[in-house]
């Protein structure tokens, strides 16, 4: 039997809504303003005029041209959080929409871990049920979970939103700092998250010697980069030997093993094989696929129909025409869980 694909699909919300895509390019809104800024798996041709692209607040060519009346930094609500959006150099915004599919399962994982823990409290009710009435503390413990390449903080901040303490990893000290700054934003800032400036593998490695052990991994690798000492990262080169290490500091009875990517130019059936030898250790299951964001929006709570019905939260019957709406790929996942 032939697989049905698996797109995990970001819809709108008030604060975020994909305009229009083609040719290259992408018009987005994020709050008040909207960018255009290069986008290459946009094969297709654009909808909206000419005219209507001239109107952004901002677009992206070799640099970013910005209106005068456009912020240098502005606040949105997005996905269940807070962010800065602050457009920044080679086009990056600070912001993943296309991540809040993978934030909402990453909050189910640590939620089924926090009910067999027995709730910690004696309540019997989840983290996630006391999350959404303030209830969590801040000084939870028994779920630790590990974000490497963890950019500006997103999954991390859900995780922690969810009552799991976070190591949050990256190379980039300006990403660090906006990462902590999403986190006061979003009233996550007494949250147990230690933020390390480092190289991803040079911190696992460092994890392996001490004995550390994580119940989730996330990891989000770039095709190319550098650590802040200017370690050297390709990723058909450097992502085995991490994986290698970071199944080392996997706990006994582990939650989570997430792998996102871009640009590398890969299948989501190579990340899946990679993951197997989870399943081989742990049992569990193996979800993969492809990340989308649907152009203009139909029920404004960031996670189309199509994607809630992938986290099960729709029911099967629930009418889905999906095919009259443009979707833009924005990646691929593995993701396995107990």
């Amino acid at each position: 039997m032939n697989k049905i694909s698996n797109i995990q699909i970001t819809d709108s919300n008030p604060d975020y809504e994909l305009l229009d895509s083609g040719e290259g390019e992408k018009l987005e809104r994020f709050g008040q303003f909207t960018l255009a800024r290069p986008d290459p798996q946009a094969l297709w041709h654009k909808r909206l005029s000419a005219d209507e692209w001239k109107k952004a607040d901002g677009a992206f060519t070799n640099s970013w041209n910005m209106r005068k009346t456009t912020s240098d930094k502005w606040q949105i609500a997005f996905g269940g959080l807070k962010f800065w959006i602050r457009p920044s150099s080679f086009k990056h915004v600070g912001l993943f929409p296309e991540q809040a599919v993978n934030w909402e399962w990453l909050r189910s994982c640590i939620e089924a871990g926090r009910k067999e823990e027995g709730g910690r409290n004696g309540s019997g009710e989840s983290a996630v049920g006391q999350r959404r009435t303030g209830a969590v503390p801040d000084d939870v413990d028994g779920i630790e979970i590990l974000n490497l390449f963890g950019y500006t903080g997103g999954a991390s901040l859900a995780c922690a939103q969810a009552g799991a303490k976070v190591v949050h990893v990256d190379g980039s000290k300006v990403a660090i700092s906006w990462a902590r700054e999403n986190a006061e934003l979003s009233g996550l800032e007494k949250k147990p998250i230690r933020w390390i400036l480092d190289d991803a593998h040079t911190f696992v490695k460092r994890e392996v010697k001490r004995g550390r052990k994580y119940a989730g991994i996330i990891m989000d690798p770039p095709a190319f980069g550098h650590g802040p000492d200017n370690e050297l990262w390709k990723i058909e080169e450097s992502l085995l030997p991490l994986i290698d290490d970071c199944i080392k500091i996997l706990a006994d009875k582990p939650l989570f093993f997430i792998i996102n990517g871009y640009a590398s130019g890969y299948s989501p059936v190579a990340y899946e094989n990679i993951l197997k030898p989870l399943v081989e250790k742990f049992g569990g299951r193996i979800e993969m696929g492809e990340l989308a964001i649907e152009e203009g929006g139909r029920n404004g709570s960031g996670l189309s129909v199509v994607g809630q019905r992938q986290t099960g939260s729709v029911p099967d019957d629930a009418h889905v025409n999906y095919q009259q709406h443009r979707l833009l790929p924005c990646g691929i996942f593995a993701r396995w869980s107990a």
